[in-house]
């Protein structure tokens, strides 16, 4: 299949800017894989479509604030802390990455410096700093890593004490994510304590979302893509939850593209494996499910991964229809937007 077969056109007014001011009062598109209908609903109606015995499955991960400006000399610069490579040591993408040279000191704050050590491809460096512990520094200086597609100051101190809440899931549990897990914004503790009382098991995996989920895909055939790879863990005790669901024919519900990915990937060999792994598993259509039977998800970027995991999910033909309807609705896009829920 070519990656222009999923491009689609998106009037700049639909794509959020600022999340709702409640978070379970987002509109959600309910469509049906089998009898191909499509259904106009509210986030807070989900608990309407889960029933005992099934399962929910959340990612937990918590975004750090992983966006930072940087004075080279006199220059600022804008800086994606991307992973700890080591104690101390980061991988970061820099913009613009052509004026960060090697052995340059980079100060984020009097107490907070660190010098480029590496130069590596695509914008990325390796910065080492003093202080071992850069994670409690950047909750000090650092923004939430909002997309680009939302238009951000980082002197609006007020948008980034909304985004600091906001960007994060009720549930995030666990730092590692350069992005949030987006299908789960939209869940409250009140949700969540409808959901259990309907007899649903609700199960959490952690994926640290990386550059691989928002990744662009440059290939003409989508075949000739290459995932990079993501970190998950699943838990001994949501492996054995997972996998007795799918012996008894109960249904699996992944919140979220990157709860797919962990499961799908986890499940390879049949039930899904307990541990942490790596995953560069890419999801197209013509892929067999092996463990996700529904799934809740946002609005996805034209010509994105996430989109051709939704198309695989369904079809492309109805994802395609769906996102017209969305489109003629007025439906909030991508991450502070509105969801999809496909049964």
């Amino acid at each position: 299949m070519f990656t222009a077969d999923f491009d689609y056109h998106l009037p700049q007014n639909l794509i959020a800017q600022t999340p709702l001011s409640e978070r379970d009062q987002s509109r959600m598109m309910v469509v049906e894989r089998q009898s191909g209908k499509i259904f106009h609903s509210r986030f807070k109606e989900l608990p309407q479509h889960l029933s005992q015995g099934n399962v929910l499955v959340l990612n937990d991960t918590k975004v750090i604030p992983a966006k930072a400006w940087g004075l080279r000399g006199e220059n600022e610069i804008e800086f994606l802390f991307l992973k700890e490579k080591e104690k101390g040591i980061w991988e970061v993408l820099c913009k613009p990455a052509r004026k960060v040279k090697l052995g340059e000191k980079i100060s984020f704050a009097p107490d907070f410096v660190g010098r480029i050590t590496g130069l590596e491809p695509e914008g990325k460096r390796l910065i080492q700093f003093s202080s071992s512990n850069v994670l409690s520094e950047l909750k000090k200086v650092g923004f939430p890593p909002l997309p680009p597609y939302i238009k951000r100051s980082k002197e609006n101190s007020s948008l980034k004490l909304l985004d600091s809440e906001r960007y994060q899931t009720v549930f995030a549990q666990k730092q590692g994510a350069i992005a949030a897990p987006t299908a789960g914004l939209h869940f409250t503790r009140r949700i969540l304590e409808k959901i259990k009382k309907r007899g649903v098991h609700i199960n959490r995996i952690t994926l640290d979302v990386g550059r691989a989920t928002f990744q662009p895909v440059r290939a003409e055939r989508i075949e000739d893509h290459k995932m990079l790879a993501e970190n998950y863990s699943i838990s001994a005790a949501s492996a054995r939850t997972i996998n007795k669901a799918k012996i008894d024919s109960r249904p699996v519900m992944a919140v979220g593209s990157t709860v797919v990915r962990a499961l799908e990937s986890a499940s390879q060999e049949g039930e899904i494996q307990a541990g942490r792994h790596s995953t560069s598993l890419f999801i197209i259509p013509g892929y067999k499910f092996k463990t996700v039977d529904r799934l809740l998800t946002n609005f996805h970027l034209p010509k994105s991964t996430l989109l051709m995991m939704v198309a695989a999910f369904s079809s492309l033909e109805l994802i395609k229809r769906a996102y017209g309807e969305a489109i003629r609705q007025k439906y909030r896009f991508y991450s502070y937007g509105d969801c999809m829920l496909i049964l």
